[in-house]
């Protein structure tokens, strides 16, 4: 299965999914990622070059591209969890921390339908609800 997360240069998960400057796409087969690769996107630079729709289209581009399934972000905006949902991408909201073992927690927790938000439990070190800011988006 094809992920994407973003990633800061420690490899732990960018909580900037629209401004993030890296993304690494993840192949992950039975819980462990046969590959990982790493993609300078600029997003921060790049978010506000035009309109959100133009910004958002950039995304999606990446992300057919790349032949993406599964998102696995911290927080995702409610515009961009509409498109993920159109575009039938699976969204795990609330990663932190190294972004490797987070893309393997997501999948080994996917709880969500294509499209709709899985909230992963947060480190012990998070808030009370486990998943930080994250929530997903009122129907």
């Amino acid at each position: 299965m094809i992920v994407c997360v973003p990633v800061l240069p420690d490899g732990t998960v960018d909580p900037r999914w629209g401004r993030a400057d890296r993304l690494a796409v993840a192949d992950v087969e039975d819980g462990r990622v046969r590959s990982w690769e790493e993609h300078q996107v600029d997003w921060s630079v790049r978010h506000d070059e035009g309109s959100a729709a133009r910004h958002h289209a950039r995304v999606a581009r990446f992300l057919l591209d790349h032949h993406v399934h599964d998102v696995v972000a911290h927080h995702v905006g409610e515009g961009m969890v509409r498109q993920l949902g159109i575009m039938k991408v699976v969204l795990h909201l609330g990663a932190e921390g190294d972004a490797r073992a987070a893309v393997v927690r997501a999948l080994a927790s996917d709880t969500a339908p294509p499209g709709r938000p899985a909230l992963l439990e947060g480190p012990a070190d998070s808030d009370s609800t486990g998943v930080g800011p994250a929530t997903p988006p009122t129907a």
